[in-house]
């Protein structure tokens, strides 16, 4: 297990290096792609969260951080995410494929207490990266041409905090730290013109929010099912973006080197609604340490954001998601399959953007497992955990973009009773 600790790290370094998110071409719009949940654990069951309980001492719950009533090690999860897109749209029968390698997810949490438990957590919380040009031929002949690109990442750092009430009730928080900086631009050029116009929007980001979550779980010691109810909010902006959008005429010199620029519109503003209310509701049901079954609903409200000098505006989405994980046998160490914990899942995303009447919607399904470590078992459950996700994104009508994808995800979770002093020898 140490030399798998170690390697982790080396891949640690070469994912912060190599460090390039894909996404799709609505990311152009607002704040860009965003990647709805990048732990294993919950995108690998439809990405559940708000009524899930581990019932294994290893794993920490971001998502609700009320959900930790189980949780007794101190975890360590570093977690990388494959992106693979297929694009296709009717105009000119185009097709096209991107694909990405990132860390996605790095985490710690531990106990401080049989009542208290906390953990931090950085990923990336949204990203664009998009170059496109389009070009048209005119009726008198003038080549007209577009290019639209933009690049920059945003991330989160979180820190969380869980509190249990008594057997039953938790509550819990998490700070929201969201840090980055997002480019667009726009430029229009024609064949008898020797000047380019563009329109540009760079957006400074710095941003603080909070998440509060609540749980309730009823276990029947007879029969060692269980019922679990969960909720959370997020809300509390207490930062602005910076938005800078220049109009402007110029040529090139060289690669990507402006030059005889003349501006003619420039306009500063911020924003303070840039991740707007969102709140989550959840009900699960399962069998203690054999299966367990959850469904949940989520809710964003609708923002406004600046985009090359106007305001775009975001319509209020909501996403259904179903998912759960079975484990046939953990007593069985004699069959090492029987003792893989073995997740699946599937949402719906009514999205946020709307285009020539189109809502850009989301759907897809997810399975993965949990592979443990020979010494691992019930109570000490570390292991690698695997993910596929596979969906579709968009819509063939209207010319616009319909979007194919295949995410793999793969992680390591090292859980033990680290920093932690024993009474005994």
């Amino acid at each position: 297990m140490k030399k798998i600790f170690v390697l982790s790290f080396i891949s640690v370094g070469y994912f912060l290096n190599a460090q390039s998110l894909s996404n799709s071409p609505y990311a152009t719009y607002g704040i860009g792609d965003v990647k709805y949940d990048n732990t294993i654990e919950t995108s690998s069951m439809g990405g559940i969260s708000t009524a899930y309980i581990s019932d294994f001492t290893s794993n920490f719950n971001f998502g609700n951080p009320a959900n930790n009533n189980n949780f007794e090690l101190t975890s360590i999860r570093l977690e990388a995410t494959n992106e693979n897109n297929y694009f296709k749209t009717n105009y000119n029968n185009t097709k096209s494929t991107k694909h990405s390698t990132y860390l996605s997810n790095i985490a710690i949490a531990f106990p401080v207490s049989s009542k208290v438990k906390m953990g931090f957590l950085y990923q990336p919380y949204s990203s664009k990266s998009y170059d496109i040009i389009h070009t048209e031929t005119l009726g008198d002949g003038t080549i007209e041409g577009n290019r639209f690109k933009g690049n920059g990442t945003l991330n989160t750092a979180q820190t969380a905090i869980s509190y249990k009430i008594n057997s039953e009730f938790s509550v819990g928080a998490r700070a929201n730290y969201y840090f980055g900086s997002l480019y667009d631009l726009n430029e229009l050029t024609y064949s008898t013109a020797e000047l380019i116009n563009g329109y540009e929007t760079k957006n400074s980001i710095k941003n603080f929010n909070f998440t509060l979550g609540t749980s309730y779980q009823k276990l029947n010691t007879r029969t060692d099912k269980k019922f679990t109810l969960g909720a959370t909010a997020t809300f509390g902006n207490t930062s602005n973006m910076t938005n800078e959008y220049i109009n402007s005429t110029y040529y090139y010199s060289g690669v990507d080197v402006k030059a005889g620029e003349t501006i003619i519109d420039q306009k500063n503003t911020t924003s303070n609604n840039l991740l707007p209310l969102q709140a989550s509701v959840g009900v699960g049901y399962g069998s203690e340490n054999e299966w367990f079954l959850s469904g949940q609903i989520d809710y964003k409200k609708g923002e406004t954001i600046s985009y090359f000098g106007n305001t775009f505006a975001f319509k209020d989405s909501y996403r259904i998601s179903a998912g759960g994980w079975y484990l046939p046998n953990y007593n069985n160490f004699r069959n090492y399959f029987s003792r893989v914990v073995y997740r699946y899942g599937a949402f719906y995303e009514k999205g946020g953007i709307e285009l020539y009447g189109n809502s850009i919607n989301k759907f897809g399904i997810s399975a993965g497992v949990m592979l443990p470590f020979k010494n691992s078992n019930i109570t000490r459950m570390s292991g690698l955990e695997i993910a596929v996700e596979l969906g579709k994104r968009g819509t063939l009508k209207n010319n616009l973009i319909n979007q194919n994808f295949v995410n793999l995800k793969i992680g390591f979770n090292f859980a033990d009773k680290w920093f932690r002093k024993s009474l005994y020898n």
